[in-house]
């Protein structure tokens, strides 16, 4: 009895420290979800749910190679965990600001690449496995540098209890995070499939349901996309603000002056326009690298 009493408790332990982390996780769990939803797009319908299925995988192992990796760093360098959380960060607005880059300043290559992959869906013949192979690394990747914040702010809440409970509860909140999340992307990515469905039905109010699911399918991809677009310099700001004290104070000193709900907004704001400026110079230093590199290569 005293056995099971003990593992009642460290069980409610988990759990308590479980819904602790992820409601400190739960806008980055929303940024991951507006991003993988929008890099799993493009494909053909009945090669989604395998896309979804292997990026899913993709992030278990990134989940499996991140919490013994945050387990360790935290108890032989912990001083390293904000440095390479400020890389990931960095990462993101460069990410960021190169897509709004390419969209803006390459606009009629971006259309006549759709254009091309749009026909390409239509051939039943056509070869598409190099295109899913790319939207499968850049949702791995992605949910990669993601992972790793929800894993550090997840460390972070139960830095002060032993290392078997910390990898206990970063144990079920990689998996609550990683079913969850693929779980609402499939469901996203099929919900055209579910409206067509219905709106073949007998019934008027099906069909109603099912082609108003049809219309609104598209736009709820555009806004994800755009939410995704967004979510890179978010939580990659927020990441590099974190990590530098001078402009962390600099905002939250600026945002008590401002008071009211404005005040809360300007951190959200400053956070999302430094990681634009933060992505934009990057971009412009490690272009011209990349061409010169690749130019040396050829």
């Amino acid at each position: 009895m005293v056995l099971i009493d003990d593992i009642a408790t460290v069980l409610d332990d988990v759990a308590l420290m479980t819904k602790a982390a992820t409601k400190k996780t739960a806008g980055v769990l929303g940024d991951d979800l507006a991003l993988n939803a929008q890099q799993v797009t493009g494909v053909k319908p009945a090669r989604e749910l395998p896309v979804v299925w292997a990026v899913a995988k993709g992030s278990m192992i990134n989940k499996a190679i991140l919490v013994p990796g945050a387990l360790a760093i935290s108890f032989f360098v912990p001083w390293l965990v904000i440095p390479l959380l400020m890389l990931g960060g960095a990462f993101l607005c460069f990410e960021g600001f190169e897509k709004l880059a390419h969209r803006f300043l390459h606009r009629q290559e971006v259309e006549d690449h759709n254009a091309e992959l749009h026909e390409a869906l239509k051939d039943p013949a056509a070869d598409l496995k190099s295109v899913e192979k790319d939207k499968i690394k850049g949702a791995i990747r992605t949910d990669f540098i993601l992972s790793a914040e929800i894993i550090a702010i997840t460390l972070g809440t139960v830095s002060s209890q032993t290392i078997g409970m910390q990898f206990l509860v970063l144990t079920v909140v990689a998996v609550m995070i990683t079913v969850g999340v693929y779980g609402l992307v499939a469901g996203i990515v099929k919900l055209d499939d579910g409206g067509l469905y219905l709106s073949r039905k007998d019934s008027a109010l099906a069909q109603r349901l099912g082609n108003g699911i049809l219309w609104l399918a598209p736009w709820m991809m555009k806004t994800l996309s755009l939410l995704g677009t967004i979510a890179m310099f978010l939580v990659g700001g927020g990441i590099l603000t974190h990590g530098l004290p001078p402009v962390y104070d600099a905002i939250h000193h600026f945002a008590e002056g401002v008071g009211g709900i404005a005040g809360g907004i300007v951190p959200v704001v400053a956070d999302g326009l430094f990681g634009v400026a933060v992505g934009a110079l990057l971009v412009a230093v490690i272009t011209p690298v990349m061409k010169l590199w690749k130019g040396r290569s050829a």
